[in-house]
């Protein structure tokens, strides 16, 4: 599963619609339905977030090579994105993050960052280039 193997996702978010996209450290929730993330809180993609919840995200497996047209996988997530307030929710998602991200604890626990929570609606998973499958989670 790309949860257990690829620490980071790209984000994309929207402002007034112009995409912009972002490179974060996440962590996916147990039930797999919702992917957690930290990111200051001075930060485009969270101005962006608080103005436009609707948010996609890609992991995925490249390594840059040419074998990735055909070894390489991915999936997009599509969702709505949520910060959290300091609350047992916040608690427990961040130690879902930091259990990922040991390193990003001091970091996850500052004053000045937020802690986001995507609904998970829809994910693409992609392979062999070309071979498809989608699954609505909500």
């Amino acid at each position: 599963m790309l949860n257990k193997t690829q620490p980071h996702a790209v984000l994309a978010t929207d402002s007034d619609g112009q995409p912009y996209t972002s490179l974060i450290a996440f962590a996916l929730t147990p039930d797999m339905k919702g992917v957690v993330f930290a990111t200051p809180k001075s930060t485009r993609k969270y101005k962006n977030i608080l103005k436009n919840k609707y948010v996609s995200l890609l992991i995925d497996t490249r390594s840059n090579t040419e074998t990735d047209y055909m070894d390489a996988e991915s999936v997009t997530i599509i969702g709505n994105a949520q910060p959290l307030r300091k609350s047992k929710k916040w608690l427990g998602m961040a130690k879902i993050l930091i259990n990922k991200h040991p390193k990003l604890t001091k970091f996850i626990n500052s004053y000045n960052t937020a802690l986001v929570l995507v609904e998970i609606n829809k994910c693409i998973h992609v392979t062999r280039f070309q071979s498809i499958s989608e699954w609505n989670v909500r």
